[in-house]
């Protein structure tokens, strides 16, 4: 069986050049990084409402295969003439080389040149670092050159980031050495993907909001306990400069030619977890149709894209597809992972509250139309897959098969023709909390709406900073929870649907820039970790052809 990557590089890409026209635009709207990758010079101006969200239940270690799955949907609805994008996530190198891998899709149903999407692609990540880091840099000197700002050298919130996993820097000295390197303080590193400017990037209307956003920041406080923002600190133009090309959406395609739009990484457990406004809104301007992904399960990435993306945006998804497989619902329901093969319908049951828990999610707290997809897998049973498709049945919600893995859109066009039946009905967004209320209400809220919690216990550091919140006037910012993806608590030992646990907040950070109040939950981190044999130390490039292996 050949790998991904031996399967993306047996197919002969479309120059970039044809995949825009299908989308109608002009080489004049075309920034060229190479014959395959290009960056999009056009602003967006919606002329579709046919936005489908593509989540999934709660992911396991096997992998659901949700961003396969929605670039098997865009291959099955062109397949059936569609004009159809989709606007997906740019990958994290932190997961690339750590464990859970890239995020292209895979199989028949990927999107391409996958080798360069998967590492430094055109910059973007790299430029969000450099904008990060330089907003560091100059909080630092500053600091050193007389402090105008009177900046408490121990209350500096803005913390550097790097695009990779590394467990030894969440917590740093820096500045040591002597008076000459600056004054020493604590620091740490977030990753990337959840650093306030990837937030800002991907929330940002333009470059005017953009630079807005970036001066909004807070940076720390002073000495009187004031906040204290990048505008103040007089970096904002020379941070947006480092953005300007970053900001501008990339245009790849998939192995059967559909159009992609790629932009922006945040990860939906520890940040927001959907692409840019600017790609969506650019792919809903052209095409008739677009497939849109929010990472992670439905209680993450899906309730961030409804509470804060379309908000924001001022869009709404007309359906949601809800990826479900069967080898994941059996370990919710407590098989072992490497007797995830086996049929075990027992297992199956047990595990199907989790599925349910998802679709009566969306359907009854936020008054989508949801089509559950089941991923198939070559070890699945005929039984397993009309228990789940019994189970959806009872919840009302319609069931497709997807074999877009084996046979790319050819074996999305059940799905495809489900969900075009399912976009003519109609569906009234509802958010999950008001933004109105309490700080902790709307934690409350998706607590015990989303996740099933019967309480939420606060740190004294999450109440220290619930009063800070308070006292800046930023109560009325959305919420996004920093949690476990494995559960729908905080605890990811609490498999299948949970219910009447405590949720436990560990501290709040305020993203100014951003929007959002950031709610740090359980044991999650901002920097993830490497394992203790990353994926990094299996790969290997041929001196002679530059061939990868072991990517994936």
């Amino acid at each position: 069986m050949k790998s991904d990557i031996e399967i993306a590089n047996s197919v002969t890409l479309l120059p970039i050049r044809k995949i825009a026209e299908k989308l109608n635009l002009t080489e004049n709207e075309l920034e060229n990084y190479g014959n395959y990758k290009a960056k999009i010079a056009k602003k967006p101006s919606p002329a579709t409402d046919n936005l489908i969200l593509v989540t999934a239940i709660n992911p396991t270690a096997f992998g659901e295969g949700k961003t396969t799955t929605s670039i098997g949907l865009a291959d099955g609805m062109s397949k059936l003439g569609k004009k159809v994008c989709l606007a997906l996530r740019e990958p994290s190198l932190g997961p690339v080389f750590g464990i859970k891998g890239g995020a292209t899709g895979g199989g028949m149903a990927q999107i391409a040149p996958m080798e360069d999407i998967n590492l430094h692609f055109t910059g973007d990540i790299h430029a969000i670092t450099t904008a990060n880091n330089l907003i560091s840099a100059i909080i630092d000197n500053h600091i050193m050159q007389g402090n105008e700002l009177d900046l408490d050298p121990d209350n500096v919130v803005w913390k550097r980031c790097m695009d990779m996993n590394d467990r030894a820097l969440r917590s740093i000295q820096i500045a040591l050495g002597g008076e000459k390197n600056g004054v020493p303080r604590y620091d740490g590193f977030d990753i990337t993907a959840a650093s306030e400017i990837m937030a800002i990037l991907c929330l940002a209307s333009d470059l005017k909001d953009l630079k807005k956003r970036i001066g909004d920041i807070i940076i720390g406080y002073d000495k009187k306990g004031n906040a204290v923002t990048c505008r103040q600190l007089g970096a904002v133009d020379a941070v947006a400069i480092t953005l300007k090309d970053a900001l501008k959406p990339n245009l790849v395609q998939t192995l059967e030619g559909t159009p992609a739009i790629v932009h922006g990484g945040p990860f939906a457990n520890i940040a927001h977890g959907c692409n840019s406004i600017i790609a969506t809104r650019l792919a809903m301007s052209v095409a008739d149709y677009v497939i849109t992904e929010a990472g992670f399960g439905a209680d993450l990435g899906a309730e961030k894209f409804l509470d804060i993306k379309c908000r924001v945006a001022n869009i709404k998804p007309k359906t949601v597809v809800l990826v479900a497989t069967a080898r994941a619902l059996k370990y919710n329901g407590g098989i072992a992972k490497e007797d995830g093969a086996k049929e075990n319908l027992d297992a199956l049951e047990k595990g199907m509250p989790n599925l349910v828990g998802h679709i009566r999610n969306l359907k009854e707290v936020y008054g989508v139309n949801v089509v559950v997809a089941v991923n198939k897998f070559i070890t699945d049973t005929d039984k397993e897959i009309e228990m789940i498709k019994d189970a959806c049945r009872k919840e009302n919600a319609p069931c497709a098969l997807c074999e877009c893995w084996a046979k790319g859109g050819e074996g999305s066009i059940q799905l495809a023709q489900t969900v075009l039946a399912e976009l003519d009905k109609p569906s009234d967004l509802k958010f999950a909390y008001d933004l109105n209320m309490s700080v902790e209400d709307k934690i409350f809220a998706v607590a015990s709406k989303i996740y099933g919690a019967k309480s939420v216990e606060y740190s004294e550091q999450a109440k220290a900073s619930i009063a800070m919140i308070e006292k800046l006037g930023k109560s009325n910012l959305p919420i996004c929870i920093a949690k476990t993806q494995y559960s729908f608590s905080d605890d990811a030992s609490k498999l299948g649907r949970p219910t009447g646990f405590s949720m436990k907040v560990r501290d709040i950070e305020i993203r100014g820039g951003a929007g959002f109040l950031v709610v740090v939950c359980g044991n999650i981190m901002l920097m993830p970790g490497l394992s203790k044999r990353p994926s990094a130390l299996g790969m290997t490039i041929d001196d002679d052809t530059q061939e990868i292996r072991g990517l994936f």
